[in-house]
């Protein structure tokens, strides 16, 4: 019945807001069956930023302020706030909430961006009610965010690994994810997850499974700006695959 309701609030999220409202439409959904099990016992992972005599709406209210903490600390993470970074985060939440409602988190945004935040905490709580991959997809839209002016810096990236590690990405996931957006000699093997003295059969294995994970045939029904979105790890497998054969003499 739990993972009903959570994959139901996909559904819905993906449906109002496409790709990030898929993954809060998903935690929201374990929230509501969180809630309804477990009333009495639940903890207030925000005491830091609600008062003891507030009573928030938990399921929505709560999981969207993680959510906003995680970005409010990623667009912070070298201590200045980018243009690029909050319009790439105002059309994801405009995605997903509509225009009324993103004035308001925005708003909220900004606070939060210069407050110190939990993020063990805060992670821990969305790792407890949130699937394996969507907290890997949550990880991609950190990523974006912090890519979003051309560069992700060293303060950004040791938060985003600490942010990984807290949410309980596979150091493998988040090599191949960091790999599509930091440059390395050896990227390319990263992102398909292969070592540097892999075969010819051995490379092209680890190609075809990450192509089908991330193959454009999953993307029915997205719009264009989800649409790119979605596609660009593929993209980037691709072209991960053609510069090793390239490299290696690989017809």
């Amino acid at each position: 019945m739990k993972i009903q309701i959570a994959l139901a609030g996909a559904v819905i999220g993906f449906l109002a807001g496409g790709f990030l409202g898929a993954i809060i439409g998903f935690g929201i959904g374990l929230y509501v069956e969180y809630v309804s099990k477990d009333e009495e016992k639940r903890e207030d992972f925000t005491s830091q930023n609600f008062s003891r005599n507030e009573r928030p709406n938990y399921q929505e209210n709560d999981f969207s302020r993680a959510l906003l903490i995680l970005i409010a600390a990623t667009m912070n993470a070298d201590g200045v706030t980018m243009k690029s970074e909050l319009d790439m985060v105002k059309r994801m939440l405009i995605r997903t909430y509509g225009e009324s409602r993103t004035k308001q988190m925005l708003l909220t945004l900004r606070e939060l961006v210069k407050q110190h935040h939990d993020i063990a905490m805060v992670c821990r709580q969305i790792r407890m009610r949130m699937a394996y991959s969507q907290r890997l997809e949550l990880l991609h839209v950190l990523f974006r965010i912090s890519n979003a002016d051309g560069d992700i810096n060293a303060s950004e990236l040791q938060l985003l690994t600490n942010i990984s590690v807290q949410l309980g990405i596979s150091s493998t996931d988040f090599h191949s994810l960091r790999a599509m957006f930091v440059s390395t000699p050896d990227a390319e093997y990263k992102i398909l997850d292969v070592a540097v003295t892999a075969n010819e059969e051995e490379v092209k294995k680890a190609y075809r499974k990450m192509a089908m994970r991330f193959h454009p045939d999953r993307l029915l029904g997205l719009g264009e700006a989800e649409k790119k979105a979605a596609q660009e790890k593929f993209v980037k497998v691709q072209k991960a695959y053609d510069t090793i054969k390239k490299k290696r003499g690989w017809t």
